[in-house]
C-alpha cells in the first residue's frame, strides 16, 4: 500500500465532513472513546492546549506552537483542514508526520479501524494523538474540528483550554443562535483548567462563566487584559508590525507578523492572553512569543490566511468562509486603492448565501466556481443567486479555470480575491 492508496481508502471507507458534509458528522464520543482505550490513552503522555472558536482557532493554534518551538520545546500541532496534503494536520515543530507514518498507521491497526467504522475525523485524530506519544512531544498544540463538545478531540485534559470567538457557522450542526453555540464550544471546559475567551461578547459571556463556575476553571477574557494595535498594512512588505499593551501592567510588548489581515489583532491579543495563563507552568519568554509570531509561516507552515500570492496584479487569497470572518476580510478588501477588484469565489452548498452574497461589492468583476469536492455548491447556482445582489460576472467549472481568466482580465493596478471557501484556496495555492 503507497501513500496515495492509503488517503484513498481513508477517503472511501471513512466519511469525511471536510469532503461530504454534515453525514459525517458524529453527535457522540463513542468512536473515539473506542480509539482511545485501543491506543492506551496516548495524550496522557504529554501535555497540550486546546483550541476552539468559530474563527482565528487555526492561526492561534499555529501560532502557539510556533512560540512554543521557538522556546525549546518538542511541539505537536493537530489542525484541520488540511489545504493541500492531509499530512498538514499532523506535525512535530512544524514538520508533516511523514507518509510512511500514514501507511503504517493504516496497515497495523486495520482491524480497529473496519471494527470501529471511524470518521475521517475521529481516524486522524487518533493517528495524531498516537504519532505525538510515540515521538515523545513536550507538549501539543490541538485545535479542535468542529464545535467542542462532541469533538474527537475534547478527550484532552490540557493546560488550557482557548476559545477564540464564537460566530455563525455549523448552525445547522452546532444551534440556531450564538448561545446555543457557544453552549458547545464550551464543552472543551475541564475540571480546574483555566479557559480564555478571545473575543468577549454580551449575547454568549454568561455561557463562559456559568461553564466555568460550573468545572470550577478560572476564566480569562483576553480583551479585558490585552489590546493589540497593527500598523496600517504596507503591501509592499512580508511583516506587519504590531503593538501589544498589557492592560493592567501598561507594558508594551511590539513585534512583526508576516500574515496581513486585520482580524490577526484579535489573534495575537488571545495568543498574549495563552502565555499569560501559562507563565507559571511553560518556560515561555517575551521574547519566544515575539519570534514566534515573527516566524510562524516557517515554524509552522500556516497558509491561506490573507495570503499574497503575486503583487503585479496584486492577488490575495483568504480562507475566512463565514459571515463574521467574510465581513472582516471583505471590508479589508475594499479599503485597498486599486483600479478595480475580481473575485474568484465558490461555497459549500450548505453556506447561507442571503447572509454572505451582500457583503460582496457590485462594482467588481465575479468568477464563480466550485471546488472539487462534493461539497461544493454548483457555480450556476452560485452565478444565478448572486445576481440577485447585483453580482455580476461569468461561472467557471473549475477553480484554475476560473483562476486563470480572473488573472488575463486583471490590469497590473488591479486586485484579485480568491476565496469564500477553504477549497477554493486549496486548489489556487
Amino acid at each position: 500500500m503507497n501513500y496515495k492508496d492509503t488517503i484513498d481508502f481513508l477517503y472511501s471507507q471513512l466519511p469525511a465532513y471536510h469532503r461530504i458534509g454534515k453525514a459525517a458528522y458524529k453527535n457522540n464520543l463513542q468512536n473515539t472513546l473506542a480509539l482511545d482505550d485501543y491506543f492506551k490513552h496516548p495524550h496522557k503522555k504529554y501535555r497540550t492546549v486546546h483550541i476552539a472558536g468559530t474563527n482565528g482557532k487555526g492561526s492561534v493554534a499555529h501560532m502557539a506552537a510556533s512560540v512554543l518551538q521557538e522556546a525549546g520545546y518538542r511541539t505537536g500541532l493537530y489542525t484541520s483542514p488540511h489545504l493541500k496534503d492531509f499530512r498538514e494536520r499532523i506535525r512535530i515543530n512544524g514538520e508533516m508526520i511523514p507518509e510512511k507514518e500514514v501507511i503504517s498507521f493504516v496497515e497495523d491497526h486495520s482491524h480497529i479501524l473496519k471494527t470501529v467504522l471511524p470518521s475521517f475525523f475521529e481516524m486522524s485524530v487518533a493517528m495524531a494523538l498516537d504519532y505525538f506519544a510515540r515521538e515523545k512531544v513536550d507538549i501539543a498544540v490541538i485545535e479542535v474540528g468542529l464545535g467542542g463538545r462532541l469533538d474527537s478531540t475534547n478527550i484532552i485534559t490540557p493546560l488550557v483550554s482557548v476559545i477564540t470567538n464564537i460566530g455563525h457557522d455549523h448552525m445547522d450542526l452546532l444551534g440556531d443562535s450564538l448561545k446555543k453555540i457557544a453552549f458547545e464550544k464550551a464543552g472543551i471546559i475541564k475540571r480546574g483548567v483555566p479557559v480564555l475567551i478571545g473575543e468577549e461578547e454580551s449575547e454568549t459571556k454568561n455561557i463562559f462563566l456559568s461553564s466555568a463556575k460550573s468545572a470550577g476553571s478560572q476564566v480569562y477574557f483576553a480583551e479585558e487584559n490585552f489590546s493589540c494595535d497593527l500598523e496600517r498594512i504596507e503591501l509592499s512588505h512580508t511583516l506587519r508590525n504590531f503593538k501589544v499593551t498589557e492592560v493592567k501592567k501598561k507594558k508594551q510588548f511590539a513585534g512583526a507578523i508576516p500574515l496581513g489581515g486585520d482580524y490577526q489583532a484579535a489573534n495575537i491579543r488571545t495568543l498574549f492572553q495563552l502565555f499569560s495563563c501559562l507563565e507559571d507552568i511553560l518556560n515561555v519568554t517575551e521574547e519566544n512569543i515575539v519570534d514566534g509570531i515573527r516566524n510562524v509561516v516557517i515554524n509552522t507552515g500556516l497558509q491561506g490566511r490573507w495570503q499574497v500570492l503575486d503583487r503585479d496584479p496584486l492577488i490575495i487569497c483568504d480562507t475566512g468562509h463565514n459571515l463574521e470572518g467574510l465581513k472582516c476580510v471583505i471590508k479589508q478588501v475594499l479599503e485597498i486603492p486599486v483600479t478595480k477588484r475580481h473575485f474568484v469565489i465558490g461555497f459549500v452548498s450548505d453556506k447561507d448565501l442571503t447572509s454572505l452574497l451582500p457583503l460582496f461589492p457590485s462594482e467588481s468583476e465575479y468568477y464563480f466556481t466550485k471546488a472539487s469536492v462534493p461539497r461544493a455548491m454548483d457555480e450556476k447556482k452560485l452565478m444565478a443567486e448572486a445576481s440577485h445582489y447585483g453580482l455580476n460576472g461569468r461561472c467557471y467549472s473549475s477553480v484554475i479555470e476560473a483562476y486563470n481568466a480572473a488573472k488575463r482580465d486583471a490590469a497590473i493596478s488591479d486586485l484579485i480575491f480568491v476565496g469564500g471557501s477553504t477549497f477554493i484556496v486549496s486548489e489556487v495555492i
